[in-house]
């Protein structure tokens, strides 16, 4: 595909990142004053009001067929389990260390199509898998000074949105992105609701508080169509790298709104999660085209 096209993709891409950083802020900020489980519950409907009305009449039948898909069920399990620690540690972790972790989940399904879809993979792969992995370490510092359990849910949420991923892979090919995405917020509404079953204490947002929550889920459906339009027009491995933006947009709102000051240990263990993800990501583009190169 061509270099301009690609282009357009990837600045796509990169408003979406930054659509996916704004509706981070403005969950953290709405789980200060909120129950979690309510702030869940209300995004999670909300995201999937919005995608079930523009759906359209066959989009809306893909949304009821999906109840009946064990494929569509398993991935929103996995959907369900990133929405119970990625949230949480939203409201727990500053958001520069929750981007810093996140960064590794395309390191997490290159080893899950290895480990459960048989796609080889190599040994520079395996290395630069491990090396993400020790920068997520890095961050996390279990054990050490600094130690932030809650940080390690965002380790959660990696692996099991690499299982939703994988999943997804086998859902229906006659069954529209849109109903997908409807099934994805459903679970985490679902989550949200088991949360306040246990917690309780639901209260009433403030006006600002309705307003902040219409905008972040804005964000995140605004965020899911810019990158389905890119993966459209563009080629998939071009258009990786620019994911990555996510973590330069986390930084800059958590400093700027959120008086974060992340330390030299956070900012080398993320360097050395994007270098390995963009290090794979240019080994299985050269592997695409056939390039001569030893695995």
């Amino acid at each position: 595909m061509s270099t301009p096209v690609n282009l357009r993709g990837g600045l796509i891409v990169t408003f979406s990142m930054a659509t996916f950083a704004v509706e981070d802020a403005l969950v953290k900020d709405l789980t200060a004053r909120l129950p979690l489980g309510q702030v869940m519950l209300l995004l999670g409907l909300g995201g999937a009001a919005l995608f079930f009305l523009v759906a359209g009449d066959a989009g809306r039948r893909g949304v009821l067929r999906g109840f009946r898909s064990g494929t569509v069920m398993l991935r929103n399990l996995g959907e369900c389990v990133s929405g119970a620690t990625f949230i949480p540690a939203l409201a727990l972790v500053p958001i520069s260390t929750v981007a810093a972790v996140f960064q590794a989940t395309p390191l997490a399904i290159t080893a899950a199509a290895a480990l459960f879809l048989g796609e080889k993979v190599g040994w520079r792969r395996w290395s630069a898998v491990t090396a993400g992995f020790a920068g997520v370490l890095m961050i996390i510092r279990p054990g050490f000074e600094g130690f932030e359990p809650a940080a390690a849910l965002v380790l959660v949420t990696v692996i099991s949105i690499a299982f939703r991923d994988i999943i997804t892979r086998s859902v229906p090919a006659d069954l529209p992105s849109a109903a997908v995405a409807c099934h994805g917020f459903l679970s985490v509404a679902a989550v949200g609701l088991g949360f306040l079953a246990v917690t309780g204490g639901a209260a009433v947002p403030s006006a600002p508080d309705i307003g902040k929550m219409a905008g972040a889920i804005g964000a995140g459906t605004a965020g899911y169509y810019a990158i389905v339009a890119a993966m459209r027009i563009g080629d998939t491995s071009a258009l990786m790298p620019y994911r990555y933006s996510r973590l330069v947009f986390s930084l800059m709102i958590g400093m700027a709104f959120f008086a974060e000051r992340p330390d030299a240990m956070t900012l080398a263990g993320a360097a050395l999660i994007l270098a390995a993800a963009f290090y794979t990501y240019v080994r299985e583009r050269r592997l695409a085209r056939r390039l001569p190169a030893s695995e």
